[in-house]
């Protein structure tokens, strides 16, 4: 997750600490409103260290639920 803070914070020009904020209100909130099996995978994909890797499966998965291929 902490790439994922530094590139928030570098692209919206605020601190590291607001960054991490506003990271973790994003993530509870995807967290409440998407399908469990997808919510589900989040933490894991913010821990693997791989931000890009981690949304790129996400937004295949989102994908595939509205009938779109990846």
């Amino acid at each position: 997750m902490e790439e994922l803070v530094k590139l928030v914070s570098e692209k919206a020009g605020i601190s590291e600490d607001q960054a991490k904020q506003a990271v973790q209100t994003v993530v509870g909130y995807l967290k409440q409103n998407l399908p469990a099996p997808i919510a589900g995978q989040i933490d894991g994909f913010l821990a693997s260290g791989d931000v890009a890797k981690g949304a790129a499966q996400l937004t295949g998965m989102v994908s595939g639920l509205f009938g779109k291929k990846k």
